[in-house]
């Protein structure tokens, strides 16, 4: 079974400590895991689920608080440590192609009318900005922290893509608005 992102950071979570998946998901929500990982509902569960199947985790408790549902409790096991620190490896030291969807619209970009391909491009710009700003509140969070900061390297590293996927996008729509982008109309392309 090849971890995923999302089954990575379960693994992750329960090299800590043994959790509940409710817990999981409180954690990952309070780390921002969803900037590296896709968590949407029921996957975690899902990969909670595949991870025992495979081994990696197992039962180690069951609780109760008051009329709630049972929560089951899982622990990493040695083969789950040892397929962490396999992958963690593997994903450090390879360079995996990667399919943007941005590329793609770059690549189809030439077939949009120019104003509407500046206004889509605007509309990323400013999307990345917010996100960017958000990503410099969870930065300055984490520098208060008194947190070694190989434990938010992800973090910075998502915060420095994103601020250069801005600072691309915006540098692109300059290029487009002052002409240093040949802009081919769709009418004359066919004469091309």
């Amino acid at each position: 079974m090849k971890l995923t992102p999302l089954a990575m950071a379960v693994l992750e979570l329960l090299m800590e400590k043994p959790m509940h998946p409710y817990e999981m998901a409180q954690v990952l929500r309070a780390r921002h895991i969803e900037t590296r990982a896709n968590v949407k509902p029921g996957s975690l569960y899902h990969a909670v689920e595949r991870l025992e199947t495979h081994g990696h985790i197992e039962v180690v408790d069951t609780q109760r608080e008051g009329r709630r549902p049972e929560r089951t409790v899982y622990g990493v096991t040695e083969a789950g440590r040892d397929a962490f620190l396999e992958r963690a490896k593997a994903m450090l030291g390879s360079v995996e192609q990667e399919h943007p969807e941005y590329a793609s619209g770059l690549a189809g970009m030439n077939e949009l009318d120019r104003e509407d391909a500046l206004a889509e491009l605007r509309t990323r710009a400013l999307t990345l900005s917010a996100a960017a700003a958000a990503d410099e509140v969870i930065m300055e969070s984490l520098r208060a922290k008194p947190l070694p900061s190989i434990y938010w390297l992800d973090k910075r590293f998502i915060a420095d893509r994103r601020a250069f996927e801005l600072a691309w996008t915006n540098q692109l729509i300059e290029d487009i608005t002052t002409g240093r982008v040949d802009w081919v109309p769709a009418e004359t392309k066919d004469e091309a």
